[in-house]
């Protein structure tokens, strides 16, 4: 059995300021989209200029971030929040949703969309494969931080992990690197490789929205499942209820893509 290394979460102090890992994945994120998008602009066909795409991850930072955090809000605990408003901006104090910052980054992509007079489908064809790898620092940093820590797994498992943070002292599954191999590592490839060829309209954002459900639903059997609005399930968690209607959105966009159906 391994045991989680137990890093310091403060990469760095300057005077009373501390700079969080967890904080500097986003930044990595963020960092990684304008330069894959950069490249894009510069190699392929692109509907952006490079300072539209300075622009668009304003807009798309807002998304992630207020959209994040309703998610965690209404999705996984909305007793708590809504009997505690004021927690729901302290953000510091950790609690993001990916499926709620999806949702907010569409919104903000569409109000971007209409402010720049761009189809949406278009916008979110060009977003959807600089997305993964940042997916995959936010995992990276719940490594970082121990926490998000997997299931309990056989002792006999070579990469089996020990999370003190668990409590329990049991080997678990260090489920946030399978998250940064499928929904990171594997999803960035499949929508490199694919958004390489001309397509249709929306097919690549279908792509997404089958390969981010199907690889989530993957992980969660391998995570400790949150306590979402439907309670803490270890059949189906709230993670797999949310990617669902992701994977069904994505192979209608699909289906309508290789029928060449308008978007």
């Amino acid at each position: 059995m391994l045991l989680h290394p137990q890093f310091d979460p403060v990469a760095f102090s300057a005077g009373p300021i501390s700079v969080r890992w967890y904080g500097l994945m986003y930044l990595v994120a963020f960092v990684q989209f304008i330069l894959l998008g950069r490249y894009r602009i510069k190699n392929r066909p692109s509907v952006l200029t490079v300072e539209q795409l300075d622009d668009l991850l304003f807009y798309g930072m807002l998304g992630v971030i207020v959209g994040g955090r309703l998610g965690q809000v209404f999705f996984y605990d909305p007793v708590y929040y809504l009997s505690n408003p004021l927690e729901i901006v302290a953000v510091w104090k950790g609690g993001m949703s990916f499926h709620g910052g999806f949702l907010g980054v569409l919104a903000a992509m569409g109000l971007w969309a209409k402010k720049q007079q761009i189809s949406w489908w278009d916008i979110m064809d060009f977003v959807a494969p600089l997305v993964p790898l940042g997916l995959a620092a936010g995992r990276l940093g719940n490594f970082i931080n121990g926490e998000l820590w997997g299931r309990v797994a056989d002792a006999s498992l070579p990469w089996a992990m020990i999370f003190p943070q668990s409590g329990d002292m049991q080997p678990r599954h260090p489920s946030q690197l399978y998250h940064i191999g499928l929904e990171g590592l594997a999803l960035f490839l499949i929508l490199w490789l694919f958004s390489g060829r001309p397509q249709q309209r929306g097919a690549v954002s279908g792509i997404f929205l089958i390969g981010y459900g199907c690889f989530r639903f993957i992980t969660e059997f391998f995570r400790e499942p949150d306590a979402g609005i439907f309670g803490q399930s270890y059949t189906i968690s709230m993670g797999q209820w949310l990617s669902l209607p992701m994977v069904l959105v994505g192979v209608i966009l699909l289906v309508l893509a290789q029928r060449k159906k308008s978007l």
